[in-house]
């Protein structure tokens, strides 16, 4: 069976095509670029598969943000908190486990145990634990994202609570000359600080990590402290397309 999953992201949109329960296809396109060049209106969002060029398929699976105005009639629709908890355990191959996923505007911390979810806490409201805070910061230090998650070591002390004003305190630090080094630990220590309360009643062995900041050395290495093991998967900001398409492969008939 060849299965369609499109996760709509508040910044991209990533789909995944999955035949025989293999992933042969992935791609990511800016969130403003898939409804202007390969959706249009038609009393819910339709999408123009020709254009995505995503070949024949049997079934299609779509969460997300936008997932409630896709076309009803091609697409089964599945809440995120489903979707990444089976792209996690695709990924991994496990089945006891804690997820954490920092997305571009929210976090999502899930406890899986035999393969179900039994607990979750969502943020969904501040900006400043998600990935948008890591982007902003890093372009406030006009540094890539990328060489900004290397720096762990003695990260300067930021404590602001709020991601616009934490814009401010780290400007405050540039000017007083604090090496960047420092400033990049310190970015990433703090979100660090953000998360673990979140982490706090989530306990276990192993912790898998999804979105784009399990890309993020530092954070991985702060998190180390909590977990006996931190987990990585091979594509973690394609998690929630591969987890629309494993729920297609198992319950999709």
């Amino acid at each position: 069976m060849r299965i369609l999953g499109i996760d709509l992201g508040s910044r991209e949109v990533k789909i995944v095509i999955m035949e025989d329960n293999l992933v042969v296809e992935k791609k990511k396109i800016s969130t403003m670029r898939f409804y202007r060049d390969f959706c249009h209106l038609d009393g819910k969002i339709v999408v123009d598969l020709d254009k995505l060029q995503v070949g024949p398929f049997d079934k299609a699976v779509s969460t997300g943000y936008g997932k409630n105005n896709t076309d009803l009639k091609l697409f089964t629709q599945i809440n995120e908190i489903k979707a990444h908890a089976y792209g996690a355990m695709y990924q991994s191959s496990l089945k006891d486990f804690i997820l954490l996923d920092v997305g571009g505007q929210d976090v999502k911390i899930v406890k899986i145990e035999k393969g179900l979810t039994t607990d979750l806490e969502l943020n969904e409201k501040c900006a400043a634990s998600c990935g948008r805070y890591l982007e902003n910061m890093a372009n406030v230090l006009e540094i890539s994202f990328e060489e900004m998650s290397k720096y762990a070591k003695d990260p300067v002390d930021l404590n602001s609570t709020c991601a616009v004003f934490s814009e401010s305190e780290l400007i405050g630090k540039i000017a007083e000359g604090v090496p960047i080094e420092r400033l990049c630990a310190g970015v990433n220590y703090s979100m660090y600080k953000r998360l673990r309360p979140l982490l706090s009643n989530f306990k276990g062995d192993k912790l898998v990590l999804t979105g784009g900041v399990a890309n993020n050395t530092a954070i991985k290495n702060y998190l180390k402290n909590d977990y006996d093991e931190i987990i990585s998967v091979e594509e973690p900001q394609f998690n929630g397309a591969i987890g629309c398409c494993y729920y297609g492969s198992k319950f999709l008939k």
